[in-house]
């Protein structure tokens, strides 16, 4: 069924809350530690996302002595409540969800990015046997995106659409939200809608890993580069765990590289990238300009 996207910026709101404990002394008497909670986007399938962010958790407490931990959440929109409500205090964020985070918890700061990052791309893929190669030929077309509040399986594709004249309400035969990047491409795939977009390293890891079938989903238009994926953390830190707290979680995120092998290089595999470089909140203006002058963001 059509869904219209007027009806979309109220819904950006959280709708669920986060699957998370409050959190905790770790320890006891002068020992005791308060945990860190960070937290991610679920972007990708729930269990390569376990693996990415446990990894890095442990690796985090290693490197600078706090008790850091991963808190699962199960939808973006709850990724943004818990940060606003302090259940976690540090994120992976996309451009969007990153620009609502800032707005819900205005002394929030950007602190890393992958290099990546600075030229971030959409896909835009469709059933191999529909001989799509523009964004004028989905019309009549069946579509979807990902998630409602994703830069790059949403707002982005949305923007990059509008530029070349494309209403989805008007123009789509139907459209909808998948969820999550691994589900659009698997979605087309199935056939189940003729083409959707989503971000461009999730479709190059999962193409590398063999995982598409290439003989029946493939991608026609990449959109310019923008600016998306961000560490985000709250600027509360230093005062709720000790001076310093910010700059100890920045210097370890640098620190991380690939070229250093063992269990660096491992979860710079799962942030597809070599390692992790300065980003500021101003890298992400764009974002919000561009949510703004879609509706998306009203505030």
């Amino acid at each position: 069924m059509k869904r219209s996207l007027k009806s979309l910026p109220g819904r950006i709101t959280a709708l669920v809350v986060l699957l998370i404990v409050p959190a905790i002394a770790c320890g006891g008497g002068d020992d005791a530690r308060k945990v860190l909670f960070i937290g991610g986007i679920p972007d990708q399938d729930v269990s390569i996302l376990e693996s990415r962010f446990s990894s890095l958790a442990e690796y985090l407490s290693d490197a600078t002595g706090l008790d850091v931990r991963y808190v699962p959440s199960v939808n973006y929109a709850a990724v943004v409540t818990g940060f606003r409500n302090n259940d976690i205090q540090m994120a992976w964020y996309g451009g969007l969800t990153g620009v609502q985070a800032r707005l819900a918890v205005p002394d929030a700061r950007a602190l890393a990015q992958r290099p990546r990052d600075a030229e971030f791309h959409s896909v835009f893929i469709s059933r191999k046997s529909l001989g799509i190669t523009s964004l004028d030929q989905l019309k009549g077309r069946s579509f979807t995106f990902g998630s409602e509040s994703s830069t790059s399986g949403y707002l982005m594709p949305l923007h990059f659409l509008t530029e070349a004249g494309i209403d989805p309400d008007r123009d789509f035969s139907s459209f909808s939200f998948s969820g999550s990047h691994d589900t659009t491409w698997k979605l087309v795939e199935a056939g189940t809608v003729d083409a959707g977009a989503l971000n461009a390293a999730v479709w190059e890891m999962r193409k590398a890993d063999g995982r598409v079938d290439l003989d029946k989903v493939e991608v026609f238009w990449k959109t310019p580069a923008y600016f998306d994926y961000h560490w985000l953390a709250r600027g509360d830190l230093d005062a709720e765990y000790g001076s310093g707290t910010i700059e100890r979680l920045r210097d370890a995120l640098f620190g991380l590289n690939a070229a250093n092998g063992g269990r660096q290089a491992e979860i710079m595999l799962a942030f597809q990238d070599e390692r992790f470089v300065p980003s500021t909140n101003e890298n992400y203006d764009a974002i919000e300009n561009v949510a703004r002058q879609l509706g998306i963001i009203e505030q």
